[in-house]
């Protein structure tokens, strides 16, 4: 006849987890479970089965110690578990933990900037990943596009992008299964791009995201070593790309995908637009378009001819430009900027000043004026066929003359809010004497930009985004628009969360935090 009492707690109070998956314990598991076999002993231990054999076993003690001999054997993952027990996985299991706290993470609403920024450094933790990088599919459909990425540069979210089938990771893609290697810079089909030093992480895992119907695009893992990831590893990746699946719904920007929800003079409806970055941060703030005068330097007549109003708008233009120029050669990138000393030429000039003057003086107003110098301009360029240095010149000096008839005679039409984010097809050295005076918080442009306007834009210094398709498409002035250039996206009319996001950056500084505490996360288009 068995000593133990019907009641548990006559031997010992049993512990939460003890109760809801065992039977009661024998006195024996009693002591195990006050030594801390069941809850945080040893790897092997912690996985042990957590009941006793039924007392009514004469054999029972004998019978365990041959059956944890037996388990000794085993793997502590591979050892199975009897008909009776249930194994408790507690914590102190690293990597379990780790991708108990990745699902809790990604299961709740967030904005696909923070998915963006936490995914690749918990994926990372939980392979044991030097580097962690997150694709998505963008374009129409063919073109992989690195979002997001912990363990490379910050400079190549963005800008590091491949075909579906360029590389490992296209290669991934296209075939929809997931590839790994150990020496990836000796595989036929790897992309080099120097610029990451990719050779420091040569074992290589890339893991397709898959959605309904089509691919979402990669998941990659890398680290330094010799060690390839095993096949357990490559399980877990493919499983871990699930929930990012969900979160790229945000990303989303196939124009077939778009079309169906296009709305005509802007909306409440939300859309986010893929762009490159330039110059990181983020920004929140209205829509407004780029503006020139509205009545240019070459059109009707405005204002008037006082002569002092030209002489303090060259004054003026001349000592931004010289800003500009010393600016540019701070940051390294006089070279580039080089056109800057075309502008301070022009502006400089006292032949180009002598005529405005003259014609101002002569009764014309300043637009008279400045028009009537840019089209002289304008007619020797043209007069020498084929001279592309002089059509420049003479576009340069179009921009310079718009730039001073604001300046002398401003016109509120032509004047942009404050506190913007601008959007339009380039930056000109116009810009960044007149706009900036309206202190945007952001630019994006369209895919027609230039290479000038990513120095300006550098030399504005706002968060820039360029390669935008379809801006002015899906954007309307005053539209609320959210600018991600850490990532390359434009948002139109973003959700809360994502508003919160910014706002509580803006409070906190960096690093950017999650959403606010008091934000429901939910994703509608920000009032």
């Amino acid at each position: 006849m068995s000593s133990r009492t019907d009641d548990p707690k006559a031997t010992h109070p049993p512990t939460e987890l003890e109760a809801i998956a065992s039977p009661p314990a024998a006195p024996l598991d009693a002591e195990r479970a006050r030594e801390g076999l069941v809850d945080g002993g040893s790897p092997d231990e912690r996985h042990a089965d957590a009941s006793s054999p039924a007392p009514s076993d004469p054999a029972g003690g004998s019978a365990r110690a041959a059956e944890a001999d037996g388990e000794a054997e085993l793997e502590g993952e591979d050892a199975p578990p009897s008909v009776t027990s249930a194994r408790i996985h507690v914590r102190r299991d690293e990597r379990l933990d780790l991708v108990i706290e990745y699902l809790a993470f990604v299961a709740k609403p967030m904005p696909l900037s923070l998915l963006l920024d936490e995914a690749p450094q918990r994926i990372a933790a939980i392979l044991g990943a030097d580097v962690a990088s997150l694709y998505l599919l963008e374009g129409d459909g063919d073109e992989l596009v690195l979002r997001g990425n912990v363990g490379f540069p910050r400079e190549a979210r963005g800008t590091v992008r491949l075909s579906v089938g360029q590389g490992i990771t296209g290669m991934a893609v296209e075939c929809l299964r997931p590839i790994s290697v150990v020496q990836a810079t000796e595989h036929e089909r790897y992309r080099a791009f120097p610029e990451l030093r990719e050779e420091r992480f040569p074992v290589f895992l890339a893991a397709p995201i898959l959605g309904s119907g089509r691919p979402l695009g990669a998941l990659v893992v890398q680290r330094a070593g010799d060690r390839a990831f095993t096949a357990r590893d490559v399980e877990l990746l493919m499983a871990l790309t699930a929930p990012i699946a969900a979160g790229a719904r945000h990303a989303q920007v196939l124009d077939e995908l778009r079309e169906r929800r296009r709305r005509t003079g802007g909306g409440t409806r939300k859309v986010t637009l893929p762009g490159l970055p330039v110059v990181p941060g983020r920004a929140l703030g209205a829509i407004a378009a780029l503006r020139r005068p509205a009545s240019s330097s070459l059109g009707p007549q405005r204002g008037h001819g006082d002569p002092k109003l030209l002489r303090l708008a060259f004054d003026i233009a001349e000592k931004a430009l010289v800003e500009l120029h010393a600016r540019a050669a701070e940051r390294g990138i006089a070279q580039d900027a080089a056109f800057l000393s075309t502008y301070l030429l022009m502006i400089g000039d006292g032949r180009l000043r002598a005529r405005a003057f003259e014609l101002a003086a002569g009764g014309r107003t300043v637009a008279q004026a400045l028009g009537t110098v840019a089209r002289e301009v304008a007619r020797a360029a043209n007069g020498i066929v084929g001279d592309p240095f002089l059509q420049d010149r003479a576009r340069d000096i179009e921009d310079l003359c718009d730039a001073l008839l604001m300046l002398a005679t401003p016109d509120a039409r032509a004047e942009l809010p404050s506190k913007a984010v601008l959007v339009g097809d380039q930056l000109t050295v116009f810009d960044l004497l007149i706009s900036a005076r309206a202190n945007p918080v952001g630019v994006a442009l369209s895919e027609r930009s230039g290479p000038r306007s990513h120095v300006l834009l550098q030399l504005l210094d706002v968060p820039s985004i360029v390669d935008v398709a379809g801006a002015f498409r899906w954007a309307s002035p005053g539209d609320v628009a959210l600018l991600d250039a850490d990532h390359g996206f434009l948002v139109i009319n973003p959700s809360r969360a994502e508003v919160a996001t910014v706002r509580a950056a803006r409070r906190k500084g960096p690093p950017l935090p999650g959403p606010a505490p008091d934000d429901d996360g939910e994703d509608e288009p920000a009032g």
